[in-house]
Formats: C-alpha cells, sequence, structure tokens
C-alpha cells in the first residue's frame, strides 16, 4: 500500500491480479539482475494444496451463517504473494504459531496424531540432510567435471579420455618427482597432431588449442545461460541475500536454474575466465534447499519457514566450495541471512556437517582434502612479522576498495550502454583475451585454485616448482638437493634463477588478474568473486613473503632479525605471506571479517596462525571500510535497485515519521477502505484506478479511526471467489470488516459480503512524532513491508520499505528513484 505518488513496493500489472494458477511449483524466485531479459508476467503463486486462508492468527472472527467464510471455505491464493513482492514476516510467524497450536491440540486426542507430531518435528533434520547429501553430490561432480575439463584444454589422455592429466599418469611407471605430470599415456595436442611435444610448431598448436577451447566453453555457457534460465548468471549472492531478508523473485531458486547453473559453471570455470565456482556454490545450495522445501507442506506453505532453510543452505553452500562447515555457517550468519535464529544455526550446521562428509566420500581432487589447496605450515611466526602481515592487510584492502568502485562503474555502464544488448558476444571477447594473455604465462595459464595451492606451498625437497628453485649454501653453488633440515623444514637459502623468472611472471600475473577480474565479474555467466580474490593476495603475499625471506637471509645480522633469525635457520615461510594475502583481499572486497579467519583456518589447519590472520584481516576491512563503507555483495544490491535494509548500515540522520510517510503535502489523500459503506463495485473500482499493495481499513471517511489493513492481493482474489461461489453478490453487495454481521438481509438489496477473516487487525502503527531511527530499527527486526502513521488513534498516512530506501539514499545524498527492483 502506497499513497499516490510513491513508487510501487512491487510490479503489478493491469490484469496480472486476477490469474489463479502457477505454472510450476518450482518457479518461486526470479533474478532481475539481467538489463537484456525478458521478465515473466507477474503471475501469482498459488498453491493448489491450500486448506486454509489467512486469518492473522485466528485474530478475526468467523462470519456468521448465510456469508461467505473464507477461513472455513479456504479460497486459494489468500495469504500468498505476488511475484517482486515482500512477505510479511509477522504473519508469516504467526501463522507458524497457529499451526503449532492445532498440531499440540491434536496430538493429546489421538495416537495418530502424536505421530503425525513427531514426524513434523523430525521433518526440518530430515530436509537439513537432504540438502547437504544433494549439495554435496552436486559439488563433488562440478568439481570433477571442472578440472578434466580445465586439463582437456591442454591434452588428452590415450588410456580413457575421462581421466583428467593427474589420475592418467597416477599409475605410469615413467613419472619422476621432477617430472611427476609427464607420461607417455598423457598426450599434448602438439603431440597428437603434428607429433613433436615441444618446438615453435608445438607452441603454436597448443595455443591455438587452448584459446578455441576457452571459447567454445565460455559461448556453450554464455548460451545456455541466456536460452534457458536467465537466473543462472552471476554469483547469485547479492539475489540470495535480498531473497532472505523477504522478497520474493520467482524462477530465482527454481529446477531450471539449479540444471543450467551447474552445468555452465563447470563450463565458466573451465574456460580460464577469471572467476570462481565457490559464490555460485552458495546459489546453487539454496536451489536445492528451495526445490527440496516442496516435499514438506510447512515449509512449502510458509515463507519465513522457507527462508530459515535457505540460510542453513547457504551455510551449506560455503561448506562444499571451501570444505569449511564452521566457515559457512559463519558466513551465512555474518554476510547472507537476515533472520537467524538458535534453531537454525543447529541446523545449518548439522546440514554443512552432511554436506562435506558427502564431500569428503566423492573426494573429488583425490587428495582425501575437502579442497584443493590444502596446505600446512609447521614455522612459527614471529612477533615483528606483523608489520608486513598489516602490509598486506592495507593491500587487501586497497585493492578490495578499487576493484568494488572499478567493478561497479563497469557494470554500471554495462546497464547503460549498448554493451548490455550483447552479452554473448561481450563474454566471449573477454573469454577469448583472456586466453590469449593468460596462454604465455604459465602462472596465469593454470586455473586459479592451482595458482592459489601452486602459492600456498611451502617448498619440500622434491618440489620441482620455479618458485621453490633455491640455491643451497654448501659448495659451488649446488641447487637445493643436498642442502640443511632444521626442525621445522628447509632451512632459508638463496634464491635460483627460477625463483627470479618466477618472480617477474607473478608481478604480470598480478595485473592481469587485478585487471581482468574487474572486467569479468558481473557478466552473464556464473562467476565467484572468492577464488580470483584469494589470487591476486596469494600473489602480492607471495611476492611480499619472497622478499621476506631474502631480506632475512642476506642481512640475518639486522637488528629487526637478531634473535629469531640466524644462518641456517627457517625463518620466513612465504607460503604464509600467500595465504594472509590471500584472506586480507578477500575480505577488502567482501568485508568479511569472523568467517573469512575460520574460513582460512579450516582450510590450512594451522591454528596458530589465526592471529596473522585476524591482523590482516582486520586490517583490510578498517582500510577498506575508510575509502567505501559497502562490500561488493551490498554494492551489487544498490546498483540493481533491490529492495534491501543493510542490517549493518547505521541511520544517523534526525528525521521523524511523520518527513518520510506518504501523502505527504500536496499529495492526494490516502486511499482508504471503510469497514461498512463501501459496495464491491466501489471496492473492485478503487482497485482498477490504483496499485497500491493494500489499503488500510477505517472506521469512516468522516472519522479516520484504523481499524486494520487489507492486502490488495487477498481483496481482489476474495472478492473474485465471492462473485463465482457466492450466491447473490453483486456489485451493489456491502462489503463488511466489521465483527458482526447483520442477522437480516439488507433492505431491498442483495447479500452482503464479509471480509472480516482477511482483515489484519494489528497492524503495525507508530506515531507521526517517531523518530526515523527507530522506524528503520522496526523494519529490520521485525522484516516489515509497510508500517501505519497515526495522530491520536486516527490515520494519517503510510511508510512503506521502499520510502524507508528512497528516504536513506535521499539523505546519502543518492539519487532515490534507484530503487527500482522491477
Amino acid at each position: 500500500m502506497k499513497a499516490p505518488g510513491m513508487a510501487q513496493p512491487e510490479r503489478v500489472e493491469n490484469g496480472s491480479f486476477c490469474k489463479q494458477g502457477s505454472d510450476s511449483l518450482d518457479d518461486e524466485l526470479v533474478d532481475l539482475v539481467s538489463a537484456e531479459q525478458d521478465l515473466p508476467e507477474d503471475v501469482p503463486y498459488l498453491d493448489r494444496d491450500h486448506t486454509a486462508g489467512y486469518s492473522n492468527g485466528f485474530r478475526g472472527q468467523v462470519a456468521s451463517a448465510g456469508l461467505l467464510d473464507l477461513l472455513d471455505e479456504g479460497v486459494p491464493g489468500v495469504g500468498t504473494y505476488e511475484d517482486f513482492n515482500t512477505i510479511d514476516w509477522v504473519r508469516e510467524k504467526s501463522k507458524d504459531r497457529d499451526r503449532h497450536r492445532e498440531i499440540n491440540r491434536q496430538k493429546k486426542q489421538s495416537d495418530l496424531a502424536l505421530l503425525l507430531s513427531l514426524i513434523d518435528a523430525f521433518s526440518g533434520w530430515l530436509l537439513m540432510l537432504l540438502i547437504g547429501l544433494l549439495s554435496g553430490a552436486l559439488a563433488g561432480g562440478i568439481d570433477i567435471a571442472a578440472h578434466w575439463l580445465t586439463d582437456l584444454k591442454e591434452g588428452f589422455c590415450m588410456k580413457g579420455f575421462w581421466f583428467t592429466h593427474e589420475h592418467c599418469c597416477w599409475k605410469s611407471n615413467e613419472t619422476t618427482f621432477q617430472r611427476r605430470n609427464k607420461c607417455p599415456q598423457w598426450k599434448s595436442w602438439a603431440e597428437l597432431m603434428v607429433g613433436v611435444p615441444e618446438g615453435a610448431s608445438a607452441y603454436v598448436v597448443n595455443y591455438l588449442m587452448y584459446v578455441s577451447w576457452a571459447l567454445i566453453f565460455s559461448y556453450l555457457a554464455v548460451i545456455l545461460v541466456r536460452a534457458f534460465a536467465p537466473y543462472a548468471c552471476g554469483s547469485g549472492i547479492p539475489e540470495i541475500k535480498t531473497i532472505l531478508s523477504g522478497f520474493i523473485i520467482r524462477g530465482y531458486l527454481g529446477k531450471w536454474t539449479l540444471l543450467i547453473k551447474t552445468i555452465t559453471l563447470v563450463l565458466a570455470v573451465s574456460s580460464g575466465l577469471s572467476l570462481g565456482k565457490e559464490g555460485p556454490l552458495v546459489h546453487v545450495a539454496c536451489c536445492c534447499g528451495n526445490i527440496l522445501c516442496h516435499l514438506f507442506t510447512k515449509y512449502r506453505k510458509n515463507e519465513a519457514k522457507r527462508r530459515e532453510v535457505l540460510s542453513a543452505a547457504s551455510a551449506v553452500g560455503v561448506s562444499v566450495a571451501f570444505g569449511a562447515p564452521i566457515g559457512g555457517v559463519l558466513f551465512s550468519l555474518e554476510e547472507v541471512s537476515y533472520y537467524f535464529p538458535l534453531k537454525t544455526l543447529w541446523r545449518s550446521f548439522f546440514a554443512a556437517l552432511v554436506a562435506a562428509f558427502t564431500l569428503r566420500s566423492i573426494n573429488p581432487f583425490g587428495n582425501s582434502r575437502l579442497v584443493l589447496f590444502y596446505v600446512e605450515f609447521h614455522t612459527p611466526w614471529h612477533f615483528l612479522e606483523l608489520f608486513p602481515f598489516v602490509l598486506l592487510g592495507i593491500f587487501g584492502g586497497l585493492w578490495g576498495a578499487l576493484f568494488i568502485r572499478a567493478n561497479i562503474a563497469w557494470c554500471r555502464r554495462r546497464k547503460t550502454t549498448r554493451l548490455g544488448h550483447y552479452p554473448v558476444l561481450e563474454v566471449v571477447v573477454v573469454a577469448l583475451a583472456t586466453a590469449v594473455l593468460a596462454f604465455p604465462n604459465e602462472y596465469t595459464r593454470m586455473s586459479s585454485s592451482e595458482l592459489i595451492s601452486e602459492l600456498f606451498n611451502d617448498c619440500s625437497l622434491l618440489d620441482s616448482s620455479k618458485l621453490c628453485d633455491y640455491i643451497s649454501p654448501g659448495k659451488g653453488g649446488e641447487r637445493a638437493a643436498n642442502f640443511s633440515m632444521t626442525t621445522n623444514g628447509l632451512a632459508d637459502r638463496a634464491a635460483g634463477p627460477g625463483v627470479y623468472t618466477a618472480l617477474w611472471q607473478l608481478v604480470l600475473a598480478l595485473v592481469f588478474k587485478m585487471f581482468i577480474t574487474v572486467v569479468t565479474f558481473g557478466m552473464k555467466v556464473p562467476s565467484g568473486l572468492f577464488i580470483p580474490s584469494m589470487a591476486v593476495g596469494a600473489i602480492a603475499g607471495r611476492l611480499l613473503g619472497i622478499g621476506m625471506e631474502q631480506l632475512a637471509y642476506y642481512h640475518h645480522e639486522w637488528p629487526m632479525f637478531k634473535g629469531w633469525c640466524s644462518l641456517g635457520a627457517k625463518c620466513i615461510t612465504p607460503g604464509l605471506y600467500a595465504m594472509l594475502g590471500a584472506a586480507a583481499c578477500l575480505g577488502g572486497v567482501t568485508r568479511m571479517t569472523v568467517s573469512l579467519v575460520v574460513i582460512m583456518f579450516e582450510l590450512t589447519g594451522g591454528l596458530e596462525y589465526i592471529v596473522p590472520l585476524m591482523a590482516a584481516t582486520m586490517t583490510s576491512k578498517w582500510v577498506a571500510d575508510a575509502l567505501g563503507r559497502e562490500g561488493i555483495y551490498e554494492a551489487h544490491i544498490r546498483l540493481n535497485g533491490y529492495p534491501f535494509l543493510e542490517p549493518k548500515e547505521e541511520f544517523e540522520q534526525k528525521t521523524l515519521a511523520m518527513d518520510v510517510m506518504r501523502p505527504r503535502r500536496n499529495d492526494p489523500p490516502l486511499s482508504v477502505l471503510t469497514q461498512d459503506g463501501m459496495t464491491v463495485e466501489e471496492v473492485e473500482g478503487m482497485i482498477s484506478d490504483t496499485s497500491y499493495s493494500g489499503f488500510p481499513v477505517v472506521v469512516s471517511h468522516q472519522s479516520q479511526r484504523l481499524v486494520g489493513f487489507v492486502l490488495r492481493r487477498d481483496l481482489v482474489i476474495s472478492i473474485d471467489n465471492a462473485r463465482c461461489c457466492q450466491d447473490g453478490i453483486v456489485g451493489a453487495s456491502r462489503v463488511l470488516f466489521t465483527e458482526h454481521t447483520p442477522s437480516h438481509p439488507y433492505q431491498g438489496g442483495p447479500p452482503p459480503l464479509s471480509l472480516r477473516p482477511i482483515l489484519d487487525l494489528s497492524p503495525l502503527a507508530i506515531t507521526d512524532h517517531t523518530p526515523m531511527e527507530i522506524t528503520v530499527d522496526i523494519f529490520r527486526k521485525l522484516g516489515l513491508r509497510q508500517c501505519l502513521v497515526t495522530q491520536n488513534g486516527c490515520l494519517l498516512g503510510i511508510i512503506t520499505k521502499k520510502d524507508i530506501l528512497k528516504h536513506m539514499a535521499q539523505m546519502a545524498n543518492r539519487d532515490p528513484d534507484s530503487i527500482l527492483f522491477n
């Protein structure tokens, strides 16, 4: 409901509210990101299994005999929501309390009812089990398929095309520690086509095949998304945050979205684009949760209960993405969830645990680990190293703020220019540029996950990587085959030519990753941001770590190294610096803190590195917050105009409810219904002349004393149903919202229509002098969609969620009309 002149709280097209059906049950939530996509009509979602209408917790009294009783008749659609609408959290919680009261009443009467109540109580845990199993299985399949297609760009296994490079050479007798990925069974494309493994011709052939496969994979990904599921593009986390806050986006978590996102995520990651699968896995897990909710009535029919399940599913997504179940629960609590009760915390933990066990059973990486880049460090850190750790935090914060501004500017250009009309061409061009520039540098040619694994690695005796090409301090400058060992691993030593070659390659890779990630994130393919951000930070951290290592080796007598770093000792661990850099950059982009530290701890298993992780992460957040308060997901929510009240944002302006409510001065008067003074024809005329989401009900036009609030959708469905099903209801019939209906028909007129059961008798109301900071808190904590404003019990106006968002944008010197989610 809004007064004239207010922006609509949801999109309602002419006539769309009269439709009484929905094509599919899973089309629950729809993406609004794509500027070029054709959104479907707002067809109301009706669950044909509804057995009871909405009665506000039985607060409305049942109508007398002879009049239509909506509660007992169970009008289909009453109490449901249209697309692009906000749910009423208070109403949904009231419905759930009524359901529990009815179950508790019935279980005392029979053993069968007691058994059904136990099944109802257990259904939540069973649902979490199913979500964990399905999400873990899908994540394992995505990991295996992405690894295989990534290796396919470089060559082919002769003993089985389904083998990856590593699996192909596992049982080969020709492999060595120095050339463990070289075996006769694995053939590069040059060997297959021109018969030579090395040389200029082989390089050209491999280059062309690498680029060709990248173009094929990216083209298939964007075509599948565009043709079958436009909602499968992007990360999905901004939309999931909006959905969890109570917004309805139908189809966004449906079956087609799940299927296409799973397939195209594999293709997008395999194409070599600078994106990750971790963010989209949260979307995949939420799709699983939403689809499985249809198996259980209490989740299918209650939007608030369903959002508790989706909060747990987002924890499952991070659990299978990083192999970090505890970090996943904290991620859901800190980053995406809007309403997170204690019961949801327990169920999230259980679901994340089941998903982690499922993924571990599949063992997609073949290393008995849940993640590809699991490492363990054994060298303790020293207090003086906090200074370079803080430097990494500063770099992460600067990079995060720079990335957000650059990416939002690019995405805004995509939305407002002709670039947005050619999503397929954009993806193919970016994939072509990425492949052409990435192939010559081995650190950009490999996948981002393999790059992070390489950078996190703590060099051992048998490592053949250029990053481990150190010179032994022994005789004749011999390589690091016979240098001294320490209790903590290999001693620090001088960098060899391989390390110096790797350094300048990493510098080029850092510049390339920073630029290409800005352009890639937000394209019309599944694109996560966790891994690219971690890759940027890991490169910067490894560079700093090698620099510190060489500084300690050549200048161990300096005061800053004296006492803890001597010649022949293991002082600096470059892989640790890479890990801290990855955490700092990811924290700078997303503004995660607690959950990020726990995720990184679960990735590495290094309990003693929690303090450095905390220092780098908090420094990154402070620096990034100093340059901009929004994380990347909040920035994309604002860019797309989603109706999302950020819980972390403070409201500091000294304004009152009367400054925000509608109608304002010079606005037409508020459209209201009277409790017994209007006919069906007059109510239908008000509905057709306005597009508000609801109407306040007052005693009369003369007395504006508030009676209640009725939703437009419930009003339309109830009147249409009464015309069809109740004899005598015509345009001249009186519409009654009163508790007591007349025992005799109106003299000489048609019978009245009682709509008391659909009336909300306790709408949230505030006075006109309520400070807006309190009003905003009420909207956030209760999940309101509108709030009525009164003075001495009389109705003055109304404040909707969109009014608050527009007011906050105006106070922040932003365009209030940017809140356009239709």
